[in-house]
């Protein structure tokens, strides 16, 4: 049964994490404390679990399409791998009430992300030089520690730097960012596990309901305006954050 509801869940992250080009965990996590009553330290370990699924599955559509710089990915994985283990010791570290007004400052932060999505420029992009290598593992580095401690991709750390100072176009940073997620979730993912923050009746349902989910809101992403989307899942995230925030 659990294994249904975890499905059910995957799919509505998924769904609505591939509408605006963000992993699932955003909307996962509230509703496996919601309706499978986990705590919030495992709803985070495990929905690092299916976004290993997601990310594997979305890069590789976007590496279908040319859009992955391989060599970018591998540098950010680099940075993040090892703090996504520190971020997940951290979140174990924190009182509930703690962690949960903490995931709630970072759904305010990702909506607001997602508002200026849109009006982030788009340049030029050559890899090599240093200043870029020390941003992308300094990126790296931020958001692997981001999603140990809260449970998701990473995906809104790593693009606006990418976009904006390393001056990367927009849709190769998501595909980059995705790739990068991998190795970073399976890092967080694990270290949960140790720590027993891994609900695995539910995981499995889980990645599989987001792998289907994050495939059909991609699909319809491409049928809908993409600024009412960004609106609406915005206004939800703020809701939410501010549930989470005020305890």
């Amino acid at each position: 049964m659990k294994g249904i509801i975890g499905c059910i869940i995957g799919i509505l992250g998924g769904f609505f994490g591939g509408l605006v080009g963000l992993g699932g965990g955003v909307i996962m996590i509230p509703l496996m404390t919601s309706f499978v009553h986990l705590t919030q330290h495992k709803a985070h370990g495990t929905s690092l679990v299916a976004v290993v699924f997601t990310a594997l599955v979305g890069a590789g559509t976007y590496s279908f399409h040319g859009a992955v710089d391989w060599k970018v990915s591998a540098i950010l994985a680099v940075g993040a791998i090892f703090t996504a283990r520190f971020g997940a010791h951290y979140a174990h570290s924190l009182p509930e009430k703690k962690l949960k007004k903490a995931f709630g400052v970072f759904l305010v932060f990702v909506s607001i992300i997602l508002l200026i999505k849109g009006f982030l420029p788009k340049t030029s992009y050559h890899f090599g030089s240093w200043t870029s290598i020390v941003i992308f593992l300094s990126t790296g580095a931020v958001t692997g520690f981001v999603s140990g401690m809260m449970g998701v991709g990473g995906g809104a750390i790593m693009i606006p730097p990418m976009v904006l100072l390393a001056g990367m176009h927009q849709h190769l940073a998501q595909g980059t960012s995705l790739l990068a997620m991998v190795p970073v979730g399976i890092s967080g993912a694990l270290t949960h596990y140790r720590l027993g923050n891994v609900q695995m009746d539910i995981a499995y349902g889980l990645s599989i309901g987001a792998v289907i989910g994050s495939y059909l809101g991609g699909t319809s992403a491409n049928m809908l305006p993409e600024i009412y989307l960004r609106l609406i899942f915005a206004a939800v995230l703020i809701w939410m954050g501010g549930r989470y925030i005020r305890g």
